[in-house]
């Protein structure tokens, strides 16, 4: 089943990061990633840029309205996802938590919709 690994992370905490910090956290991210993809678990990822660089849409009785900035203003942000392939929930909740920004903020694990 495929599910949506969405990372939520503070940006300004890690905008805050020393360069050495930064660095064991990429290292981290790219051991992930190979394990991951050695397992034939994930199917996709990738880091998004700082919410400041989003645009959000919304259509009002047939109106475009595009707004700078993300959606909503929270204290944590989506600074990317995977997109994995596991056998059920709890393998998906496994490879969730072993994403290095569960240590620092929150990953939301969603399933995907499959039309048959």
């Amino acid at each position: 089943m495929k599910y949506l690994l969405s990372i939520y992370c503070d940006e300004a905490a890690d905008a805050k990061m020393t360069k050495d910090e930064g660095d064991r956290l990429m290292k981290a991210y790219y051991e992930y990633t190979a394990d991951g993809r050695e397992h034939g678990v994930i199917l996709a990822g990738d880091p998004l840029h700082p919410s400041t660089t989003a645009t959000t849409i919304r259509v009002r009785e047939g109106k475009l309205l595009a707004t700078d900035g993300p959606y909503a203003e929270t204290e944590e942000q989506l600074g990317g996802y995977y997109l994995v392939d596991c056998k059920d929930l709890d393998d998906a909740i496994g490879w969730a938590s072993r994403i290095p920004h569960a240590a620092l903020g929150a990953i939301e694990v969603r399933p995907v919709m499959v039309f048959s």
